[in-house]
């Protein structure tokens, strides 16, 4: 290997060192998100989501107009059934794990080791989604986004957008050099070290990097799996300083429990095709239609499988509390 690519293998592992600590310091989990959304009326997390996503396309927007090479990313794919499945799988796989793929690493540098199954359950999934849908054929696009189409004024208003940004913050905190780790910037760190690794790796996702290797691509991709390695431990690290560190003990029931979610969640993500996170970060920000509808459903499912179990909860409360056999 070369003093570059060392280099730059380096400066990618610490990216997604980052990344993993802004996912467990930053408000990024759609599960959470769907959650305040139906029981405080508040939007804050799902912004914070598509906040990382605007990061992502100002920071494209800005980066086509310095003399950079372009970086390489993956081709959108077609609007179909498929996708609207995969995103519902997606989304049930989610709402049974208690965590989207971003939940389960911030789930993980708290010490739930019980997340360790999601992406066990999640590489299970890549591993027989072909067995059980045969027929789905996701059907590439030409390369390309309508990004591409926007006008350089608006990457001149998103330089704007983080200089507002910027100065929102210092006037925020008195002391910002003491209390700059703000939920806020930590989604605001995930949009960069994605745009960073970009740049040096292409477009990452660890939820790709497992797909990768169920399909038996690890002696090529080997380094994004060791980016994987890198975002739990950075994780950990963002746990382990904010003082959330505390390790559970294991239990039968959550193993089951996210390795079940892990398992849908790979298969959504397969016939989309795309995890929640390559969603958000990649999808989104090119303005790709079927990754904002596998989003927008993703969400749906959520929160209404949410609604059915609460339902069904409530339901068998008021059927217990009224049988004869109740206790006075």
């Amino acid at each position: 290997m070369s003093v570059c690519a060392l280099l730059a293998a380096l400066a990618a592992a610490a990216c997604a060192l980052l990344m993993g600590a802004a996912i467990q310091r930053g408000a990024t989990c759609t599960v959470a998100a769907v959650n305040e959304l139906m029981d405080q009326r508040r939007s804050t997390r799902l912004r914070s989501l598509l906040e990382a996503s605007l990061w992502v396309a100002g920071g494209l927007l800005l980066l086509r107009a310095l003399p950079l090479p372009a970086p390489m990313l993956p081709v959108p794919y077609a609007l179909s059934a498929w996708t609207v499945l995969g995103a519902a799988l997606l989304g049930l796989g989610a709402f049974v794990n208690q965590a989207c793929v971003f939940g389960a690493i911030a789930r993980l540098g708290n010490g739930e080791w019980a997340y360790l199954a999601t992406p066990l359950g999640f590489y299970g999934g890549c591993l027989s989604v072909g067995t059980l849908f045969a027929g789905a054929r996701p059907q590439p696009l030409p390369p390309g986004s309508p990004l591409w189409a926007a006008p350089l004024a608006l990457g001149v208003a998103f330089a704007v957008f983080v200089l507002w940004r910027l100065a929102h913050a210092w006037r925020r905190h008195a002391a910002p050099a003491r209390h700059w780790w703000t939920p806020h910037m930590a989604t605001v760190s995930i949009g960069l070290a994605f745009l960073a690794l970009l740049l040096l790796e292409g477009a990452w996702a660890y939820t790709d990097a497992l797909a990768e290797l169920a399909r038996g691509m690890v002696m090529h991709h080997g380094i994004r799996l060791a980016l994987f390695g890198c975002l739990l431990g950075g994780a950990m690290w963002g746990g382990w300083r904010a003082g959330l560190w505390r390790a559970r003990p294991l239990r039968a029931a959550d193993l089951l429990r996210c390795f079940s979610g892990g398992l849908l969640m790979g298969w959504g993500s397969l016939l989309i095709p795309g995890g929640n996170d390559g969603l958000i970060l990649l999808g989104l920000p090119l303005l790709w239609p079927y990754a904002w509808v596998a989003f927008a459903t993703m969400c749906v499912v959520i929160a209404l499988a949410r609604w059915a179990t609460r339902s069904a909860a409530r339901r068998f409360t008021i059927d217990a509390s009224s049988s004869p056999t109740a206790a006075p």
